[in-house]
């Protein structure tokens, strides 16, 4: 494709392609509006935006490879920072976030930049559960390097899928505007020539900060430069968005979960019950009748 301009597209998505003939796999997304709507909907501050931002870039890199219609992938990072747990959910093209404390603020780093590693801590780990529909789910863990999240997330490749991988994220911020976001995952495969990594080692100080050439730049004119001269190919390209799937009969499936035993000490309450979603902030509220008419199912169930 070194001779025809990939077509621009506006929006958040995410384009696989590949380089030489197939010998490096390579992804490419903007993320700028869902990590706009996750700050809008976690009223998060700025360093935040840019912990959740990244950790929803990466993790639907992890989401658009999953083949099956209702695979999803869920990524846990718990790094001993004043954010708390941080839990990004991707299920291809959708992808929501949450985190226990997302109004933490943090003085700038000393070269200005968000400390994205202080606000999540690197004292901890990051566990990645990949649901395939089976009985069981594959869960890969390891330890955290830095908590700004794409050295982290470029160890998981390596140790965990034995897939030497090179990751950059990037979320610029002003403010609560998220300015641009985005990242990239470049993956020699098996059998690629070591002149060609070698190519991509020079190469890689152009994708370091990566938000930031992409407000100068749209994505694709971005992807020819970088990769002029290594033949890409783009293979598929899908949309993103911020998406949550909660619905009241999630929340009710929650309730009879519960078992009898606890659902009747709320139905005794009297009170009813309300069930908040952490990744959008809806609310679901049940009465003592509605509640009572669901432990006759769960009776029966």
């Amino acid at each position: 494709m070194d001779a025809e301009r990939i077509e621009r597209r506006e929006g958040d998505e995410m384009i696989r392609m590949t380089l030489m003939d197939g010998q490096v796999r390579v992804m490419m997304c903007e993320t700028t509006q869902m990590c706009q709507r996750a700050a809008d909907i976690h009223h998060a501050t700025p360093v935040c935006t840019a912990a959740m931002g990244r950790l929803m870039t990466a993790t639907s890199m992890l989401g658009v490879m999953m083949k099956g219609e209702n695979e999803s992938v869920t990524v846990n990072i718990k790094g001993g920072g004043p954010m708390g747990t941080v839990v990004a959910v991707a299920n291809h093209g959708d992808l929501k976030v949450t985190a226990d404390d997302a109004q933490v603020e943090l003085p700038l780093r000393a070269d200005g930049k968000l400390d994205v590693g202080g606000a999540i801590g690197h004292e901890g780990y990051m566990t990645v559960i990949k649901d395939l529909g089976l009985r069981e789910p594959y869960i890969g863990q390891i330890e955290l390097v830095s908590g700004e999240l794409g050295i982290d997330f470029a160890n998981y490749y390596t140790v965990s899928e034995q897939q030497p991988s090179l990751v950059a994220l990037g979320v610029l911020v002003s403010g609560d505007v998220v300015l641009k976001a985005g990242g990239l995952l470049i993956q020699p495969l098996p059998g690629c020539e070591e002149g060609i990594i070698d190519q991509l080692e020079l190469r890689s100080p152009m994708f370091a900060d990566i938000s930031r050439e992409m407000t100068f730049a749209p994505k694709e004119e971005l992807l020819e430069d970088w990769f002029r001269g290594m033949k890409p190919e783009v293979l598929e390209r899908t949309p993103l968005r911020y998406h949550c799937a909660c619905s009241r009969h999630r929340m009710e499936k929650a309730l009879i979960s519960l078992g009898r035993s606890d659902l009747q000490s709320i139905i005794d309450e009297d009170t009813g019950a309300e069930l908040g979603c952490h990744f959008c902030y809806s609310y679901y509220n049940f009465t003592t009748q509605e509640l009572k008419e669901l432990l006759e199912r769960a009776s029966r169930e």
